[in-house]
C-alpha cells in the first residue's frame, strides 16, 4: 500500500507541475512524441500526443499502473475471477464475444459453449423474421421491433442500431426506455401490430419502467390481434418463468447469466434486436471486432496498451490536474449517442464515493462526461471549451470514410474535427490577435477592449481515436476500448466499476411516492417533498 500511496503522491505532484508549461511545447522537447503516444489498436488509432502529460508524467502514470497492480486485476477479470466484490460476480462480457471454440470461465463454471449455443439460437430466429418464415399471429411478416428496455437493456442496443443501421432498413427497430408514456407513443407511431415484434429486455422482468411500457405494448398488440398477439412477444431475462408467466411464449425467451452487467450487456441477447434489424452476419462482425480490442488489452504491453493509456490519460487529467468533467465529441452522426452510452458506462461504473473494503476513497473517482455529435457541437458547448475559466478535456473520434453520401462534406468533416483539436491545445495569444486587429487599421481603444475577448488560452488537452471507417469491427472495437479504459481506472482508484448501489434509494422511495400520489396514507417526508407529493397526487 505505501508503493501505490507513494505512486500516487508522484503522480499529483507531477500533475501540478504540469500545468507550468504548454502541452504544444512537449512536441520540441519530445521530438518522438507523436509516435510514441500513437497506437493502433484492433483497427483504431489512438492518439493521446495532445494530453499535458510529458514522458516522465507518462513513467510516473505506468509507475501508478503497477504499483496498482493493472495487470494483475486484468487477468482475474479475464479468468473469470468475482472481480464484482460486493455482488460475488465474475464481470465476464469478453466471453460474450469471444470466437469460437474458447473456453472461458466465470468463477470457475465453463460458459462458452453455452454462450455459443445462445449466439446460434438468437441467429436462427433473426434469420427466421428477416426470412418471413417465422410470422405474426396475423400470418404476416414483421416489419418492425420495438425494443423495450432501460439502462443497459437500451444504451448499447440503441446505439448499436443507430451506428451501423442501413438507410432503408427492411425491418426497423424503434426503442422504448423512459416511462414517460410519450416515448412509447412515438415509438409505435404509425406501425402496424399486425407486422411488429415487441422485445422486451430485463434481467429480473420487474424493472418498473420497463414493465410499465411492456404492459402497454402488449395491450396495442391486444387490441387488434386480441390474446393471441402475445406470440408476438419476445423476453430477454434471467427470469425466464416470471417473462412466461407475463405471457411471453417460453421459444421466445432468451436468456443470460448475472454475470452479464447491464453497461457491458449488448454483446449479449440484450442485443437480440439489433441482431434482428442488422442480420446475425454484421452482430458476429461487431462482437469480431470487441474480441479483437479484448486480445489487445489482454496482451499488449501497458505502454502500448490502448485501454490503459487513454485510461491513465484520463486520471492524470482528472487526478493529477483536477479536471472533473471531460468531453466525447464523435465526429460522426452516427455515433451521436456515444456520448450518452460512455455516460452510463463510465459514471455508474465508477461514479463511487468508497473503495472495494467499503473505506472511503483516497481520491476523486469518475469523470462527468457530456459530448454530442460534431460539427453541431460547435455551435453549441465549444465556446465553454474554447474561452471558459474551466479546462474540460474532450476525446475525439473522427472517421476517415463517409458512410453515405458526398466525399466532399466527409472532407469539412474531418477538416473541423483536426482544427477543434488543434485550436484547443494551441490557442491564439493576445499579443497576435493585438497585431491582426492593428493590421486591419482598428483602433487603440477598440483594440484594447477587443483584444481580450479574441484571445483563446489554448492548452486545452485532447485524445483523438480514428476508425478508417465506422463498419461493425470497428465501433465493437470501440466500444470494447472504453470497457477496459473504465475497467483500468476503476482499478486505480481502488474501487469496483462493475456494482451500482447508487441507483437503488431513489427507485425504493419512488415506489413509496408512488402509493402516495396514487391516494395512499401519506409517509414521513421532508416538507418540499409532502408538498410536491400533494401538488401532484390526485
Amino acid at each position: 500500500m505505501s508503493d501505490l500511496n507513494d505512486a500516487w503522491g508522484r503522480l499529483t505532484r507531477a500533475g501540478a507541475a504540469a500545468g507550468a508549461r504548454r502541452i504544444v511545447s512537449l512536441f520540441d522537447t519530445e521530438p518522438d512524441r507523436l509516435a510514441r503516444l500513437s497506437v493502433d489498436a484492433a483497427g483504431l488509432e489512438l492518439d493521446v500526443s495532445k494530453q499535458p502529460w510529458s514522458q516522465g508524467d507518462l513513467d510516473l502514470a505506468l509507475g501508478l499502473a503497477r504499483a496498482a497492480d493493472v495487470e494483475g486485476a486484468r487477468r482475474r477479470l479475464f479468468a473469470g475471477e468475482a472481480v464484482n466484490a460486493s455482488e460475488h460476480r465474475a464481470a465476464l462480457h469478453m466471453a460474450l464475444r469471444a470466437p469460437k471454440g474458447s473456453a472461458f470461465r466465470a468463477e470457475g463454471v465453463p460458459v462458452s459453449q453455452e454462450v455459443e449455443a445462445m449466439r446460434v439460437r438468437m441467429a436462427d430466429f433473426a434469420n427466421r423474421i428477416r426470412a418471413g418464415d417465422l410470422r405474426s399471429a396475423a400470418g404476416k411478416p414483421y416489419r418492425a421491433v420495438v425494443h423495450i428496455g432501460i439502462g443497459g437493456s437500451d444504451f448499447g442496443p440503441r446505439l448499436v442500431w443507430e451506428a451501423l443501421r442501413p438507410l432503408d432498413a427492411p425491418i426497423e427497430v424503434r426503442f422504448v426506455a423512459n416511462v414517460d408514456p410519450a416515448e412509447l407513443a412515438f415509438a409505435l407511431a404509425g406501425l402496424d401490430p399486425a407486422q411488429t415484434l415487441v422485445v422486451i429486455v430485463s434481467k429480473t422482468f420487474t424493472t418498473q419502467e420497463t414493465m410499465t411500457n411492456a404492459e402497454a405494448a402488449r395491450a396495442w398488440l391486444r387490441a387488434t390481434l386480441g390474446p393471441p398477439g402475445d406470440a408476438q412477444l419476445v423476453a430477454v431475462s434471467a427470469a425466464p418463468d416470471i417473462a412466461q408467466a407475463f405471457g411471453v411464449p417460453a421459444n421466445h425467451v432468451f436468456g443470460f447469466r448475472d454475470w452479464v452487467g447491464g453497461r457491458y450487456s449488448v454483446w449479449s441477447s440484450v442485443g437480440l434486436s439489433c441482431v434482428i434489424g442488422l442480420g446475425p452476419q454484421v452482430f458476429e462482425r461487431l462482437l469480431a471486432g470487441a474480441a479483437a480490442m479484448d486480445a489487445h488489452f489482454q496482451s499488449a504491453p501497458l505502454p502500448q496498451n490502448a485501454p490503459a493509456l487513454l485510461a491513465l490519460a484520463h486520471v492524470f487529467n482528472r487526478n493529477g490536474m483536477g479536471r472533473p468533467v471531460r468531453a466525447v465529441v464523435p465526429y460522426a452522426q452516427r455515433l451521436h449517442l456515444l456520448p450518452n452510452f460512455l455516460q452510463q458506462l463510465e459514471m455508474e461504473s465508477n461514479g463511487k464515493r468508497v473503495d472495494i473494503h467499503g473505506r472511503p476513497v483516497a481520491h476523486h473517482t469518475a469523470q462527468a462526461v457530456f459530448g454530442d455529435a460534431g460539427t453541431n457541437v460547435q455551435h453549441a458547448f465549444f465556446q465553454l471549451m474554447h474561452q471558459g475559466t474551466d479546462v474540460i478535456p474532450t476525446d475525439f473520434i473522427a472517421v476517415r470514410e463517409a458512410s453515405e453520401g458526398d466525399p466532399a462534406a466527409q472532407k469539412i468533416l474531418l477538416s473541423n474535427v483536426i482544427a477543434q483539436a488543434e485550436a484547443l491545445m494551441v490557442g491564439k495569444s493576445e499579443a497576435e490577435v493585438r497585431a491582426e486587429l492593428a493590421a486591419k487599421g482598428m483602433a487603440a481603444d477598440e483594440i484594447e477592449t477587443l483584444a481580450p475577448q479574441r484571445t483563446f488560452p489554448g492548452d486545452r488537452p485532447s485524445a483523438m481515436i480514428l476508425l478508417e471507417r465506422l463498419d461493425p469491427e470497428r465501433l465493437g472495437a470501440l466500444l470494447a476500448l472504453y470497457e477496459h479504459k473504465t475497467f483500468v481506472e476503476g482499478v486505480l482508484w481502488g474501487i469496483n466499476s462493475f456494482d451500482q448501489w447508487g441507483v437503488e434509494l431513489g427507485k425504493t422511495l419512488a415506489t413509496r411516492v408512488l402509493a402516495e400520489l396514487k391516494g395512499g396514507k401519506p409517509g414521513q417526508h421532508d416538507p418540499s417533498t409532502t408538498h410536491l407529493i400533494q401538488r401532484l397526487g390526485g
